[in-house]
């Protein structure tokens, strides 16, 4: 039954980031440049149309002693903010604001083809393993 919550809950993600044309690089950069003149301000109605059902979803889960699928709510992996997050952070947005590109609508992407997103999604793995290698020193 997880499987399959995964599995819709992917789909429904990456159908919502092809109808709302997030998986455009262009589009994302034109949101993140805000300075230019050109602001294309759907990415923040994208993430508003993303956090409202989720404040929703955390009030009623708040309620729930245990998870509709699953033993447990998953909680933070630390409360703390360290090197490895600062450094994730800061490489995860220069990469973003760099390409217009994150992991999910890179996968996402995947579908259209093209060069620059399989480049993308090779480096993205590349780093991915990288980060493997180099966890132990952060």
């Amino acid at each position: 039954m997880n499987l399959l919550v995964s599995l819709f809950s992917g789909v429904l993600f990456g159908l919502g980031l092809v109808v709302s044309d997030m998986i455009d690089p262009a589009r994302v950069i034109a949101f993140l440049d805000v300075a230019s003149g050109a602001w294309d301000p759907t990415l923040g109605f994208v993430m508003a149309g993303a956090v409202l059902p989720m404040i929703i979803a955390w009030r009623i889960a708040a309620k729930r002693v245990k998870p509709v699928c699953g033993d447990k709510f998953p909680g933070p992996a630390s409360g703390s903010i360290n090197r490895k997050l600062i450094l994730g952070a800061a490489t995860f947005g220069a990469g973003w604001g760099l390409v217009g590109i994150c992991p999910g609508p890179a996968i996402t992407a995947l579908s259209i083809g093209g060069l620059p997103v399989l480049l993308f999604v090779a480096c993205m793995f590349a780093g991915f393993f990288v980060a493997s290698l180099t966890a132990r020193w952060l």
